[in-house]
């Protein structure tokens, strides 16, 4: 069992959660996830990003929104609880290079979780950093003061405005690859509609772009071929050739169209799990 060792609300729906993994905090860089299964009984598999990790203290940290069964099972568990396997670390870690124009980092939503290792390491590296960071709306910023601490400039946009500017984050994109001193690089992580229009925000001024795919994925080694996408004229497996790819090359159309092949199940599927959620509300149980 892999101990909680800290757990903590960060919004309506997403929560953090330190978990003992000595091992896996030892070996883990920036860009790299583990899968996550509840139970021995063939339960749900799910790739969830590190999003921080302390080596002395032999933790990682992931964060998640409690969106599908597994999450908000997950949700549930409390400090001092076991989760049964956790695996990893996997992925391509992101290449990392010391640039000498700035490094743009693109955090949208709950994908400003596994941004914050990025924005550290390339911090580390000696880059000048710039994060811009967007939600619908003010509730749904999070680790605002950690990428306040860690980037030379942070611009924050929401739809409705209710912090930041009221904006979507390609419009201070493309006003950075406007200005005198272009982004050497651009990393975007979020939603794939905010991935895709943030890779074609870039595209005119030919400036590099690497976003973090986040597929479907069963069983993270590349043999049950879920999270493949079409990256240029090849087939691509996120769990071993990524998760992160030049957005420039990725056929965003064409993974949305897979990704949502299950909609309707998964429509049934939070029915269900919003009937849970109310019960437990009734009953005096926070979820």
């Amino acid at each position: 069992m892999i101990e909680i060792l800290k757990k903590e609300q960060l919004s309506s729906d997403v929560y953090l959660m330190k978990l003992h993994a000595p091992h896996i905090a030892q070996s883990r860089r920036a860009g790299q996830f583990v899968i996550l299964m509840m139970d021995d009984n063939y339960g749900e598999r799910i790739p969830l990003t590190i999003a921080d990790g302390n080596e002395v203290e032999g933790s990682i940290t992931i964060i998640f929104q409690a969106v599908g069964g597994t999450t908000l099972q997950l949700s549930r568990m409390k400090e001092g609880e076991g989760i049964s396997h956790v695996l990893g670390p996997l992925g391509t870690p992101t290449h990392i290079r010391k640039h000498s124009s700035p490094v743009v980092c693109v955090g949208g939503g709950i994908g400003t979780a596994p941004l914050y290792p990025i924005v550290q390491a390339f911090k580390a590296a000696g880059n000048r950093v710039i994060t811009i960071m967007g939600a619908r709306n003010k509730d749904l910023l999070i680790l605002e003061n950690e990428m306040a601490e860690l980037s030379d400039e942070l611009i924050i946009c929401t739809d409705d405005g209710s912090r930041g500017r009221k904006a979507l984050v390609t419009e201070p994109l493309k006003e950075l690859c406007e200005s005198d001193v272009p982004p050497a690089e651009v990393v975007a992580i979020g939603p794939p509609v905010m991935m895709k229009f943030c890779s074609e925000t870039t595209r005119p001024f030919a400036v590099p772009t690497v976003v973090s795919l986040n597929t479907i994925m069963v069983d993270g080694t590349g043999m049950c071929g879920g999270c493949r996408v079409t990256v240029g004229d090849s087939t691509k497996f996120v769990c071993v050739d990524g998760p992160e790819f030049d957005g420039h090359k990725v056929d965003f159309n064409s993974m949305m169209s897979r990704m949502s092949s299950y909609k309707e199940q998964e429509k049934e599927h939070q029915c269900r799990m919003d009937a849970l959620a109310k019960d437990h509300i009734k009953g005096g149980t926070q979820p």
